[in-house]
């Protein structure tokens, strides 16, 4: 998963469940906590999410992770981004799907037509 795909799936997570811990985001996206917390500071920078510090547990702070309205306007367009390119990468897999299944039909064929060759 690219940085752009890390970053686009923090903000949808963010999004659903501002109290999610950088722990929980690594963890449900599969990178390490130092991803998520260098994309987190990176978004922080560029204004795309603010955040909000609350005590947790007696003696921890935590953080909640609010969209700003910037960072609003950047999802939608990283929302669009991330489905066009899900949407080529679709096609690739599509096409490469059909040329493999032609070549295991032809491969079958021939398979077939040596089987019946050497039995007779």
């Amino acid at each position: 998963m690219n940085a752009d795909d890390v970053r686009f799936r923090i903000v949808r997570l963010i999004e659903q469940r501002p109290e999610i811990t950088q722990r929980e985001l690594a963890a449900e996206l599969g990178v390490s906590l130092g991803k998520v917390n260098y994309c987190l500071r990176a978004l922080a920078e560029k204004g795309h999410v603010k955040l909000t510090r609350f005590r947790r547990r007696s003696n921890k702070m935590h953080y909640a992770y609010l969209l700003t309205p910037a960072g609003v306007q950047a999802k939608a367009s990283a929302t669009l981004q991330f489905l066009r390119s899900k949407v080529e990468e679709y096609e690739r897999l599509r096409l490469e799907i059909e040329e493999l299944s032609a070549e295991l039909r032809v491969d079958t064929e021939q398979a077939s037509q040596r089987d019946e060759a050497s039995s007779t």
